[in-house]
């Protein structure tokens, strides 16, 4: 045999003598208790692998139960609860709602319970006497039956007064008209936006309410301060204010105004552009609107008769010239998008020619006017007067 490997490296004979066996045992031990430590942990790894796959099955199966299975309520449930479905709800909002508010125990189970029932689309906005812990399925029967609505609902209509607004909100709550009249002369604490200068008229924004049960004045206010409030920040008020170069109070008087000249919403952007146009010449001529005027006056009509005309009210604009101090109306929507948004036009006049079918017709000389107007005059003089 060579005294070298298949590498040409000198071969190592091991150890024969005492000391080499003695090496050769030590060895063995070594490996015996190396293969007892190893299965022990394969062991214990098993044993550990067993447990968290069972606990795992136990967690995931109750996981799943309660997917399956939302946690519902029995019965009918108990005590009062008055719970608000607000306009534009989906049958998701109105689940998490009535979760908050403790009628039922889980907003997925009464999700399941309305997948099942066509009618559940159709729940009306407003406020429902409920009780607590329902079953869902008791609830959807609640909110679908007439006789569980509570409070009441009114529809303000765009264009009035505060001192038109008042008297309907006092018949349909039974509040009296002087709790809602000391407000509007103090309105402080109804969250007015700032530059509205503790004015409420421009501010009531009109629309449908549901009346919650016994609220009060300040809180009705409130509720159609917050409506305006939203509105503004839905169209971004102030921002285009900013843009065109005025101020978000002067938007809503000017609003105000094309809202009460206003018979029809097309109207808007061209009485709009009268004001423009008005407000904009050289020099700028007074507005010498009717509306302005009677509003001073606390007078209602078409048409300010003469001694009205020489009234020295600031809200006069055939007396001073330019906006007056402040809104006349409340405005909607439309009339506050017709301030940003005018008619292209050269009118500087414009008439309800006929009140009754709302019918406004527009001039660029005065002579056109004069036609305008001996036209209205025959319409009053044949309908009795504005």
């Amino acid at each position: 045999m060579s005294d070298f490997d298949l590498f040409g490296e000198p071969r190592h004979e091991p150890a024969r003598g005492r000391g080499g066996r003695r090496a050769q045992g030590q060895a063995r031990k070594r490996q015996r208790r190396k293969r007892r430590s190893s299965r022990a942990a394969i062991m214990f790894a098993l044993a550990f692998l067993v447990a968290v796959v069972g606990g795992g099955g136990l967690i995931g199966y109750a996981a799943l139960h309660s997917l399956m299975v939302p946690p519902d309520y029995s019965g009918q449930g108990s005590g009062e609860v008055t719970v608000q479905i607000k306009d534009g709800d989906s049958v998701s909002a109105m689940a998490t709602t009535l979760e908050q508010q403790q009628v039922v125990k889980s907003a997925r189970a009464f999700l399941k319970v309305a997948q099942k029932e066509p009618k559940a689309s159709s729940i009306q906005p407003g406020f429902y006497q409920m009780r607590r812990q329902m079953s869902s399925a008791a609830a959807l029967s609640r909110l679908l039956d007439p006789e569980a609505k509570a409070g009441n609902q009114i529809t303000v209509p765009e264009g009035l007064r505060v001192s038109q607004v008042i008297p309907r909100l006092s018949k349909q709550t039974g509040i009296p008209k002087r709790d809602f009249e000391r407000l509007a002369a103090k309105p402080a604490g109804l969250g007015l936006p700032p530059y509205a200068k503790g004015k409420l008229e421009g501010y009531l924004f009109p629309g449908r309410y549901d009346l919650k049960p016994n609220a009060t004045a300040r809180e009705l206010f409130a509720m159609m301060v917050e409506r305006f409030k939203k509105t503004a920040d839905d169209i971004d008020l102030e921002g285009r204010a900013r843009k065109a170069d005025t101020t978000p109070d002067k938007v809503v008087t000017m609003a105000s105004l094309i809202q009460a000249e206003s018979g029809r919403a097309s109207d808007m952007p061209k009485i709009s552009r009268v004001i423009y146009n008005r407000l904009r010449r050289e020099p700028a001529m007074f507005l010498k609107f009717d509306s302005t005027t009677l509003y001073a006056l606390n007078k209602y009509g078409f048409v300010a008769s003469n001694e009205d005309i020489r009234s020295q009210h600031p809200y006069n604009t055939y007396q001073h010239p330019g906006l007056p101090p402040g809104a006349i109306s409340n405005p909607g929507e439309h009339a506050i998008e017709a301030v940003f948004k005018p008619a292209k036009g050269d009118w500087l006049f414009f008439v309800t020619t006929d009140p009754k079918r709302k019918i406004t017709e527009y001039a660029v000389t005065e002579e056109q006017f004069n036609v305008l107007r001996t036209k209205l005059n025959r319409y009053l003089e044949t309908n009795g007067g504005g």
